[in-house]
Formats: structure tokens, C-alpha cells, sequence
């Protein structure tokens, strides 16, 4: 098993964080590491996702906090929706310089999955936290996967 996944817009979903048939969405692109459990992803935004003063819009950082943290369910092959989201601003996110966004899993329990997705500037410094609660719903991946293709 490769230790990174790449984790790039599907050409079939609709998301507008990480889908590849929403022309007007982000479509973010994220690296899996299956032995440390984290996801990340690199980005400049632009300013087509601008805010006000010039930096990132809020409800952007908090796609990409969803998103880096909704990651984490490819590690099981779980679907997971997200049921609480919340976010600590602690400075402000650029649009024309490189950020990284990472994310993983602190515990879990019984469907819940408790996590944790950060946004760093290229320094280091930390600009954004969330904290997620998210839900297993449905079939794991693998198997609505398997039970779609015999429909084919």
C-alpha cells in the first residue's frame, strides 16, 4: 500500500470545495499520508476568493478547514458528513502567498469522528483552527463503490 494518496477533484462530483464538475468551485486537491493520518494541501487563493481588508473571505477558510478535515474518512474508507464546525480566526489568511492546510483525527466515538484542521502561513505561523465533529453515515466507500460498479 502506497504510504500518500493524492486526493484530486473527481471529475464526477459536484462539491464545491474538491469536485471536478463544479465550474464555479475551488477544486481543491489534497495529499493523504495513510502512516501519519494527516491530510494536506497547498494553495494561493487569489483574489477571487477575497474578503474584506484585502485577505481571505471567513466562509473560504472554512471550506478549507471542512474540507482537509473531511479528508480524514478516505484513511477508512467511511462517508462522513460534517455535523459541528468551528472555527478559531487567528490572523488573516492571504490571497497572493502560499498557504498550507492540514488536518487529522484526534479520537472517535461510535460514529463520531473528532478532528482537527489547521491553516499555516509559509512561516509557520498558525492563521486558522478548526475543530470538527463529523458523522459516519451509510455504507463505507468501498462497498457502495463495489455495489455501484455490479450495477453497471
Amino acid at each position: 500500500m502506497c504510504a500518500r494518496l493524492i486526493l484530486e477533484p473527481n471529475p464526477a462530483n459536484h462539491c464545491f470545495g474538491c469536485g471536478g464538475a463544479n465550474d464555479s468551485g475551488m477544486k481543491l486537491s489534497f495529499e493523504l499520508d495513510q502512516e501519519t493520518g494527516r491530510a494536506v494541501g497547498k494553495f494561493v487563493l487569489g483574489t477571487r476568493y477575497g474578503g474584506g481588508a484585502g485577505f481571505a473571505h471567513g466562509g473560504v477558510i472554512a471550506i478549507l478547514l471542512d474540507e482537509v478535515m473531511g479528508k480524514i474518512s478516505k484513511l477508512s474508507e467511511e462517508r462522513a458528513v460534517t455535523a459541528e464546525l468551528n472555527i478559531e480566526y487567528r490572523k488573516p489568511v492571504p490571497l497572493d502567498a502560499e498557504i498550507l492546510v492540514s488536518g487529522w483525527q484526534e479520537n472517535e466515538k461510535g460514529r463520531n469522528r473528532f478532528r482537527i484542521g489547521e491553516i499555516h502561513d509559509a512561516n509557520g505561523n498558525l492563521l486558522a483552527r478548526g475543530r470538527g465533529r463529523f458523522v459516519v453515515v451509510g455504507e463505507p466507500l468501498a462497498a457502495a463503490t463495489s455495489s455501484r460498479a455490479d450495477e453497471i
